[in-house]
Order: structure tokens, then C-alpha cells, then sequence
């Protein structure tokens, strides 16, 4: 029987937290009395999740496992689950409970109501600093204005898709494909729903502020071309700070104050290096990024899959 809901789990290092979320998530899905299937992406863990995995699928064949082989990021596994995924509506959702399992029949009402996208809203946020908060709140907002879009506050990567919003964002030729920005492009009838967010069941987060930036500026240049107006912006500033220079050193020069040359030279030449370096650094994020798209390269690759032979 084809299943109706799919449950995206991407999984690193995780052989800790499966257990716990696959208890917490079968009575909730059992309960609906329809058709799902659990499809679980292992990003290259480095641990027994595989192992983990393998032994839950052969239990039970709606757990699917799709294993990479090596680690290839988070929104990588995501994306990998909605193109093997076969529901009507599917649910990517973190394997660590913060995001209650709960909260799923909610989103599947506010589908059953006629909504393409249903966001998980995060009230509160247990076991989380102050410091990352207050970041994140600034990385959206810097988001939202540079690309325009109008991404939900206090939402991650827990949200219902109906299937036809996910059949647009798979067939999307581009490499990186961030999922918050890219649920608030395609449009879409969105809604929210509401809830508190738990601390980790188990294991610690892997994501370190190295991989949050990455993520961040893969975000960035993703969403927006923002970056290539900085060389216009940096080069009128640094007209304006060099004609201001000039201007200091005549009125200096007027009152017989003599300058040396290297005081004329200096500042104009750093001024004019530091401009050319941010027209060349900006520049060559961007030819990179060309290059990536050129070489064609998968944005992930299966190494093993488990139960998908089982309709």
C-alpha cells in the first residue's frame, strides 16, 4: 500500500537517539490509521547508527534507510529523503525529540484543511543558550532583508510539504538548496503551527558553530545576490573617505602644515587595496559557486537502501 505521510529523519552519529524516536513516533503515526513510512538518511555517521538502523528495517518495512557515502550535510539528507519519498505529505523532522513527534497530527490537519505547507513554530526553546537565540534571530532578520523573502520567525527545518510543493523544490537544478528559504520562495498556501521546543532526548548536537556558519553562508548566496552589490557600495565609500582625505589634506596644507608624501600615499593606496580585495573575494565566491554548478557533481550519493523494494 502506498503510504500517505513520509517522515524524514536525516541521522549523524545518532545510534543513541533512534531508539527513542522511533518508539516516540510509532503510536503517534499508528494512532492516524493510515499508511506511512519512516525513511531515515544516514549522512556518513561515523558510529553504530548504521548498524541501528538496519536492525529497525528489518523488523519493520515501513523504517526505509537511505545511507550516504560519506557525510554530506544535513539539507543534503533532507533532500535526498523527499526524492525517495512516496506520501501525499511529507514531514522532515530532527531524530533528537526536540521537535515533538506530537506535533505531526497537527500539521497533517492544517494539510487535511486545504494548507501546502505547514511550518512548526518554536514558542520556546528549552536547553538552547542565550547567545544562540539571539544570533539566529539576527541571521534571519539579516535574511529576510537581503533576499526579500518573508521566512517565518522561530521555524527550522520541521514542516509539513504537501507532495507537489516537494515535486517543485526536487526538480530545482541547483546544488545549494536551502529548505527554509526555498519553502518561503516557492509560495504556496503556508500556515503555522504552534509549539515547544524540548531539549535533545539523547547524544549532543552536531551542529558546531563552523557548520552553522557554513550553512549560513551557503544561505546567503543561495537566496540572494546581495553580496555582489557590496563592490559598488565598498567602492563609493571608499571614494568618499579618500576625497574626505584629500580634502583634510589640503586645509592642513592651506594652514602651512606640511604633510609627507607617504601621508598623501598611504591611506589612498590601502583604501584602493582593501576595495580591490572586496571586488576580488566576492568575485571568487561566485565563480566558485559557477564552478560547483558546471562540474554537475550528485549532491549526494547512496551507498545503501533498505526496505525501499517494499511497497
Amino acid at each position: 500500500m502506498k503510504a500517505k505521510y513520509s517522515i524524514i529523519i536525516p541521522v549523524y552519529n545518532e545510534q543513541e537517539a533512534i531508539p527513542l524516536f522511533y518508539e516516540a513516533v510509532l503510536p503517534v503515526m499508528d494512532k492516524l490509521n493510515e499508511p506511512y513510512e519512516l525513511i531515515f538518511v544516514n549522512d556518513g555517521s561515523r558510529d553504530n547508527t548504521l548498524n541501528v538502523l538496519r536492525e529497525l528495517a528489518n523488523k519493520d518495512d515501513r523504517v526505509k534507510v537511505l545511507s550516504f557515502s560519506r557525510n554530506f550535510g544535513q539539507q543534503a539528507a533532507i533532500f535526498c529523503g523527499f526524492e525517495h519519498s512516496v506520501g501525499d505529505a511529507v514531514i522532515p523532522i530532527d531524530v533528537d525529540l526536540q521537535d515533538p513527534v506530537e506535533v505531526i497530527p497537527k500539521m497533517i490537519e492544517k494539510w487535511k484543511e486545504g494548507y501546502d505547507i505547514v511550518h512548526g513554530k518554536r514558542t520556546k526553546r528549552k536547553g538552547e543558550s542565550f547567545f544562540k537565540k539571539a544570533t539566529s534571530a539576527m541571521y534571519l532578520k539579516f535574511i529576510k532583508n537581503i533576499s526579500g523573502l518573508d521566512i517565518p520567525k522561530n521555524v527550522g527545518e520541521f514542516k509539513l510539504f504537501d507532495r507537489k510543493v516537494v515535486d517543485v523544490m526536487v526538480n530545482m537544478d541547483e546544488h545549494d538548496r536551502y529548505l527554509r528559504g526555498l519553502s518561503s520562495w516557492v509560495g504556496f498556501k503556508q500556515t503555522e503551527v504552534e509549539f515547544v521546543r524540548n531539549e535533545r532526548s539523547a547524544g549532543e548536537t552536531k551542529y558546531s558553530v563552523k557548520k552553522l556558519f557554513k550553512l549560513a553562508g551557503r544561505s546567503v548566496i543561495s537566496l540572494s545576490t546581495w553580496p555582489l552589490s557590496l563592490s559598488m557600495k565598498a567602492g563609493i565609500v571608499g571614494g568618499v573617505l579618500s576625497v574626505v582625505a584629500f580634502i583634510t589634506f589640503i586645509v592642513l596644507a592651506c594652514c602651512k602644515i606640511v604633510l609627507p608624501l607617504a601621508a598623501w600615499l598611504f591611506p589612498t593606496i590601502t583604501l584602493l587595496f582593501s576595495i580591490l580585495f572586496v571586488f576580488n573575494g566576492f568575485t571568487n565566491i561566485y565563480l566558485r559557486r559557477t564552478y560547483e554548478e558546471v562540474q554537475n557533481r550528485p549532491r549526494y550519493i547512496v551507498a545503501e537502501s533498505l526496505n525501499f523494494d517494499k511497497e
